[in-house]
């Protein structure tokens, strides 16, 4: 039974109290069933009593005695006690505990998917840099947890769109047609202009594409060089972001809001809302109203359009496309954008709590020997995506920059994820992995097969009950990260997950040696292994990274 199973049970136990006049309370929609750490305590335990007494005009204990009554008859629970003030501490009995290793492995990749978000259709935008350069060390943590993000609310029962916003248009897209222009022409390179072998790599690749670009009017000139540098910058960035595991459905387009007159289109709309005022001969959102430190620009006196107006006629466009929730995942440095961007859906006529949500993602540092990298060959002054994969791969980066609260400035250690030890987590878990499968080959090379005469009573030692324990949570684990839209919840989910396993491997002998005889053991402790197996290599995938069968 699983905590889900288990809290629905007693939500179950709960209402056939009020059914019968024994309790007069409205029934709880959840119930907290939680792992107590004390296991002298039992399997699970709830504070529901405690939380119904009150209403129900009657003392904890009492309230946790007609609960109890009910959950006792439920078949595979051993024993409810009533502990301390009121609390309901439930103890299975081990075929019931061990049940759920047959009910994981039957459920393959579907278990631990849940529907809590079912229906929901979220659009979630995340690195958007601008389409000036590689995707630098701070879009590729964006990259890891957008992707792992996006996978966990899919698994919850979403609507999902992965969207990339592209930067396509104003002032930094002509500095970096400025730039290739120049390296083209050998020409220092402009005033805050761009800088790194990729900016000649790709002036030349113009060059050779566009037979006569160099003898065209400079004006011409400078437009070739900003719309086929745009091309071949953004295939650039969509190759390095495929190559990472990392999808989009969408690549929208800045500049298609200014050529469609979607911009125009947007402050209009948000004037007939009562939000757009006209002054100093410039127009204005007033985002004041819903937390914005300072009103908006939307257009300048002179007639120019700001980047505010593109991202409200972008928000707009969002849910025009049918966008429920849109999520927006921001660096460090955009902590002033969350009041704005919420202030412009407040604008809108939305729930500026439920329809926009902005998360923003600190700072990433990268250390080898001790010391800090700080510099590309490439790129000049950053590090970019291609730089992280190289040194330490696809899997340890994604895992490790998908591990932490992106409220958490974050160390990436080139030693450590190049290293086979416990200190690098992601060789940790998929050592486990690696482990699992280590035993179901030597299980075969035995000629041991897995029999479907499972006896799960048998799984009653203190390391199988916890790590079924642990088994059982990946459900709830992976639904509260959809929720809170924490995908680091399943890595560390996963770590503790592997240390329950390795416990279990080093004090639960799994095969038999030499001549021993193969039981009902063997087969039942199969069955855990496996089914241990298929929760880590789900959880992998969620994370987008591999679960490897040798290590």
């Amino acid at each position: 039974m699983t905590p889900a199973e288990l809290s629905q049970a007693v939500q179950a136990a709960v209402s056939a109290a009020v059914e019968a006049g024994e309790l007069a309370v409205a029934v709880p929609e959840h119930v907290t069933v939680e792992r107590p750490k004390n296991r002298d305590h039992g399997d699970y335990a709830t504070n529901v009593a405690l939380q119904l007494a009150k209403p129900a005009g009657k003392p904890p204990r009492a309230v946790a005695e007609l609960v109890a009554a009910r959950l006792r008859e439920l078949p595979g629970v051993a024993k409810v006690d009533i502990a301390g003030p009121g609390f309901l501490n439930i103890t299975f009995d081990a075929a019931t505990q061990g049940e759920l290793a047959r009910g994981i492995v039957e459920a393959g990749e579907a278990y631990g998917r849940n529907e809590a978000l079912k229906g929901l259709r979220i659009n979630l935008e995340f690195v958007s840099a601008n389409p000036t350069g590689p995707i630098h060390i701070g879009g590729v943590r964006w990259a890891a947890v957008g992707d792992s993000l996006a996978r966990v609310l899919r698994a919850s029962g979403a609507d999902v769109t992965t969207e990339y916003y592209l930067n396509d248009a104003g002032v930094q897209i002509s500095k970096f047609a400025g730039s290739l222009k120049a390296a083209a022409n050998g020409q220092p390179v402009p005033a805050d202009g761009y800088v790194g072998e990729y900016i000649a790599d790709i002036a030349k690749a113009i060059v050779d594409g566009v037979p006569g670009v160099l003898d065209l009017p400079e004006g011409e000139q400078l437009e070739t060089f900003r719309t086929e540098g745009l091309k071949l910058m953004v295939a650039e960035i969509q190759r390095s972001m495929e190559e990472f595991g990392t999808h989009f459905d969408v690549w929208f387009s800045e500049k298609s809001l200014h050529d469609s007159g979607a911009v125009e289109k947007a402050i209009e709309r948000l004037r007939e809302q009562g939000h757009v005022f006209d002054q100093d001969g410039a127009i204005w959102l007033r985002t004041t109203d819903f937390g914005d430190d300072k009103d908006r620009v939307l257009i300048k006196a002179d007639g120019e359009t700001t980047y505010f107006a593109a991202d409200a006629a972008y928000y707009l466009s969002k849910r025009d496309r049918g966008s429920e929730v849109s999520v927006y995942m921001l660096g460090a440095d955009h902590h002033g954008y969350v009041n704005r961007l919420k202030a412009i859906a407040a604008c809108a006529g939305d729930d500026m709590n439920r329809n926009i949500e902005v998360k923003i993602g600190q700072f990433v540092k990268m250390l080898r020997d001790g010391e800090e990298v700080r510099m590309s060959k490439r790129a000049g002054n950053i590090i970019t995506i291609d730089d992280v994969v190289d040194w330490i791969g696809v899997d340890a980066a994604r895992y490790t920059l998908a591990r932490s609260s992106t409220d958490s400035t974050i160390t990436l250690d080139i030693n450590v994820l190049t290293s086979q030890t416990n200190e690098n987590k992601v060789y940790y878990v998929q050592y486990a992995h690696a482990r699992m499968c280590s035993v179901q080959r030597n299980a075969v090379e035995k000629g041991i097969v897995r029999s479907d005469d499972f006896k799960p009573e048998l799984l009653s030692t203190e390391w199988e009950s916890t790590l079924l324990g642990q088994l059982g949570e990946f459900p709830r684990v992976l639904a509260s990260a959809g929720e809170l839209r924490e995908p680091h919840r399943v890595a560390v989910y996963l770590e503790e997950l592997a240390r329950e396993y390795h416990r279990f491997y080093d004090n639960c002998q799994i095969l038999p040696k030499g001549d021993e005889e193969v039981t009902d053991l063997t087969h039942a402790r199969l069955w855990l292994a496996d089914a241990t197996r298929t929760v880590i290599a789900n959880g992998l995938t969620l994370l987008g990274v591999t679960a490897p069968e040798r290590m």
